[in-house]
C-alpha cells in the first residue's frame, strides 16, 4: 500500500497541483441557472450547452450506432435543449438579449415556421427509429387535413379585385 507522501508525488497529482496554482481548473456549470448571478457567465454556459448540442447532433447522424445509443443521444439532446431554454430565461432576467425572440426558428422544408415545435424533438437517425416514423406520418396527415379544410374558406377572401 502506498503512503500518502508517495501518492502526492505521482505525475497526476503534480499536474493537478500545477493547474490549481495557475488557476486553469475548469469551472463547472451550475446545476440550476438561477444560481448564476453574472450575465457574461450565463452567456458562457449557454454557449457551452450549444456546443454540446451540436456535437451530439453530429454524433446522432450515424445510423450504425444502434437503436439504444441513438435513443440515449436523442434524449440527451432534448435535455440539453431544455437546459438551454432555462439559461436563456436567466440571461433575459439578468438584462441580456431575449434569445427566444431573436434566435433561429424551427422551419419545415418550405421555409415556413413549424407549428407546435416546443415539445420532444427527433434528430438525425432517431427519425428513422421504429415507432417514430409512424408518428411523423400521423402528424403530417393531420396537418394536411387542416390545410385542405381551411384553404377553401379563404379563397373567397382573396377575390377582392
Amino acid at each position: 500500500m502506498a503512503r500518502n507522501a508517495e501518492k502526492a508525488m505521482t505525475a497526476l497529482a503534480r499536474f493537478r497541483n500545477a493547474q490549481l496554482e495557475e488557476g486553469k481548473v475548469r469551472e463547472r456549470r451550475p446545476f440550476l441557472a438561477s444560481e448564476c448571478t453574472e450575465l457574461p457567465k450565463a452567456e458562457k454556459w449557454r454557449r457551452q450547452i450549444i456546443s454540446e448540442i451540436s456535437k451530439k447532433v453530429a454524433q446522432i447522424q450515424n445510423a450504425g450506432l444502434g437503436e439504444f445509443k441513438i435513443r440515449d443521444l436523442n434524449d440527451e439532446i432534448n435535455k440539453l435543449l431544455r437546459e438551454k431554454g432555462h439559461w436563456e430565461v436567466r440571461i433575459k432576467e439578468l438584462g441580456g438579449p431575449d434569445y427566444g425572440r431573436v434566435g433561429p426558428k424551427m422551419l419545415d422544408h418550405e421555409g415556413k415556421e413549424v407549428p407546435g415545435n416546443r415539445g420532444y424533438k427527433y434528430f438525425g437517425a432517431a427519425k428513422d427509429l421504429p415507432g417514430v416514423r409512424e408518428l411523423f406520418e400521423k402528424e403530417r396527415r393531420s396537418t394536411d387535413n387542416l390545410y385542405f379544410r381551411f384553404i377553401p374558406c379563404l379563397i373567397p377572401l382573396l377575390d377582392v379585385y
